[in-house]
């Protein structure tokens, strides 16, 4: 009898989590519906797209590139989709291709490796991958990595995060065009153990002070944007602001904007041209990169 009541607390905990994880699960899911939607409605001109570029091996390994029609010298946004590291594909986010490229960017929209299979930092490592790929092959491919912007949703702004501010250093022939970094409702600074969404993705036996881009922060001129939504159920806006605090310590630069009205996935849906013009997301986004690449 005793050992059913301690088994109790135990089993609350589990159950408590189990539908936590469903409830998010099924938000991602109702995203990946949301998404074909969206892409449906994305506006075709203004940009050409080339499919499935292989910038390594395998086969994960490939980015959708969307070039901007717009005769100018054009910076490149390179953009890593979120998914708790484990969901998700370029295919879902043709949107935001769109988005930007009819603002004079052109757009690299990546997939890369997913976990159980592969846990941090095979994600980081592919990152660094296609940059080094698109910076040898810019000519080929019509485009420029003079200038650069990172930017990445959920699991993918903890992905650009990291690429800068990692326990190892990563040989990067465009470090230094890196200019800016957008991130939409990151996790810079939270704890993967027990977490239903993210413990599948890093090694359970490294401690996340090991792990997590806050902790090794370093002085450079990047510009940090990091965008919160108002009412994000998934992840803490004190990932953001505990990442903002550490960057200004360093004497780095770092804004952060709260956009009305959005969750954790819709504020991802609500940079599309279709949604655009109900949500200040998009707008804000390219006043920042604008004034960067001005």
């Amino acid at each position: 009898m005793l050992f059913k009541r301690q088994l109790k607390p135990i089993r609350i905990q589990i159950a408590k989590r189990y539908e936590l994880f469903k409830a998010q699960y099924q938000d991602f899911r109702l995203y990946d519906l949301g998404s074909i939607t969206i892409n449906g409605l994305t506006p075709k001109k203004g940009y050409s797209i080339k499919h499935n570029v292989a910038y390594g091996l395998k086969a994960r390994q490939r980015l959708d590139l969307y070039i901007s029609n717009k005769n100018q010298k054009k910076p490149l946004i390179v953009f890593v989709h979120g998914g708790a590291w484990s969901h998700g594909d370029k295919s879902a986010y043709k949107f935001v291709g769109e988005a930007f490229s009819r603002f004079g960017y052109d757009v690299a929209v990546m997939n890369y490796h997913l976990a159980p299979n592969h846990i941090f930092p095979s994600y980081i490592d592919d990152l660094a991958l296609a940059l080094n790929y698109l910076q040898q092959q810019q000519g080929r491919l019509g485009i420029s990595t003079e200038s650069i912007a990172l930017m990445g949703h959920s699991a993918g702004a903890f992905n650009i995060a990291s690429l800068l501010y990692h326990p190892k250093h990563y040989q990067l022939e465009v470090k230094k065009n890196i200019k800016a970094i957008v991130g939409i409702a990151g996790p810079y600074h939270f704890d993967y153990k027990g977490d239903p969404l993210a413990e599948h993705a890093f090694d359970q036996t490294v401690p996340f002070q090991q792990v997590m881009p806050y902790y090794f922060v370093e002085k450079n001129t990047v510009k940090h944007y990091l965008f919160l939504a108002e009412n994000d159920q998934i992840v803490k806006a004190k990932n953001s602001l505990d990442f903002k605090q550490k960057l200004l310590e360093q004497g780095n630069h770092c804004e952060v904007f709260t956009i009305p009205k959005t969750g954790h996935i819709s504020i991802m849906g609500s940079v599309s041209s279709i949604f655009s013009r109900f949500f200040k997301t998009r707008p804000e986004i390219v006043n920042v990169l604008n004034d960067v690449f001005k």
